[in-house]
């Protein structure tokens, strides 16, 4: 059960973006994932960004307090703090999440937790709707192979869950908490393992998701990738559900990768997301960063009004609706889910009144 909606869409949710949208207005982005700094303290064996270099660049805490509070008032909902780098390698994390939640944009953390100590905790669990911590692993010597660390980040990363889970509880947040792990060869045989320690730290789910190749990345161990085998394992976790513990395991975006055949021929959730880099540049698509016909403008150096609303955007979003060729995509994108529903209200077929 996927209580979550992780590996489905959320579209449906904001009828008035969409109303707009279906009226050729234009729109801001509902979701944008935001990178708040370009380092990393791993080198993860399947990591999709590592083309970007790992530089040690992040925002100026104030002036991406300013943007945000900018592009909240724009329209924007919401942040994933992630991207080429980890979140909370930037000193200032824990301001600039305080400062978004204020600013009335909902909050969220993708991270690999090893820096995420009691202290951060107590600072960003009351203004994130979640967090999700990247653990690959059920033990410390898997882990330390598959994330490209000293294998002792592995107890870390899950004493910080279980004091995560501690101060939520202390404190009564909402914040939702969870774990993710993509299956590979080399942990495919502890996931179940994982699942159990993580529903013990009190976290709310655990995603097991494939891995998708990045086009740029030089990280190409993994690269044609199946799952057709793994029928029984997702049987077994899913037999570890309980009322307060979820395993998500994405079987549907795993069957995709053998079944690359798309539900729709160009792009039309580029309006309603997109990626913010370090340098304040904003794309449409991470699969496509570094090229020109996705990037819409720099956050940083320009007023967002005039990358939101600007030519540049404006002409980027008309190209991929009509001409981009959606069969040269990275599969399993991030937007396959909306893609697809938006495909369907833009080309419905002649039985949609029989409700």
């Amino acid at each position: 059960m996927d209580r979550y909606s992780i590996d489905h869409h959320k579209m449906h949710m904001h009828p008035e973006r969409l109303a707009a949208w279906l009226k050729g207005e234009p729109v801001a982005p509902i979701y944008l994932e935001v990178s708040p700094s370009g380092q990393c303290n791993c080198r993860c064996r399947f990591c999709g960004m590592d083309f970007l270099g790992y530089r040690k660049r992040m925002w100026d805490a104030e002036l991406l307090k300013d943007r945000v509070a900018h592009m909240g008032r724009l329209g924007l909902k919401s942040i994933m703090y992630a991207g080429e780098g980890e979140p909370f390698t930037h000193p200032e994390l824990a301001g600039i999440i305080e400062h978004t939640a204020a600013s009335g944009v909902d909050v969220a953390i993708t991270t690999n937790a090893i820096l995420m100590t009691e202290a951060q905790s107590e600072r960003v669990l009351g203004n994130c709707c979640w967090i999700k911590a990247s653990v690959n692993a059920g033990s410390p010597d898997v882990y330390g192979y598959v994330h490209g660390v000293a294998p002792e980040k592995y107890r870390e990363v899950i004493h910080n869950l279980e004091r995560a889970a501690a101060v939520r509880a202390r404190e009564g947040y909402r914040c939702t908490l969870g774990m993710q792990m993509i299956l590979l060869p080399q942990n495919a045989h502890e996931a179940t393992t994982l699942a159990a320690t993580a529903r013990d730290a009190g976290m709310d789910y655990l995603v097991i998701k494939p891995y998708s190749q990045h086009p740029l990345s030089g990280n190409c161990e993994y690269d044609g990738l199946t799952y057709s085998d793994m029928r029984s394992l997702a049987e077994e976790l899913q037999a570890m559900n309980t009322e307060h513990f979820n395993i998500v395991f994405r079987w549907e975006t795993m069957a995709r990768l053998e079944q690359p055949e798309r539900a729709y021929s160009h792009c039309l959730g580029l309006p309603f997301a997109g990626y913010i880099d370090t340098d304040g540049n904003m794309w449409g698509c991470l699969a496509y960063v570094t090229d020109e016909r996705f990037l819409f403008g720099n956050i940083r150096d320009e007023n967002p009004e005039d990358v939101f609303w600007g030519p540049r955007r404006t002409e980027a979003l008309r190209w991929a609706a009509e001409r981009l060729d959606t069969g040269e995509c990275r599969v399993n994108c991030r937007l396959e889910a909306v893609n697809s529903y938006l495909w369907q209200l833009r080309h419905p077929s002649h039985h949609v009144n029989f409700i």
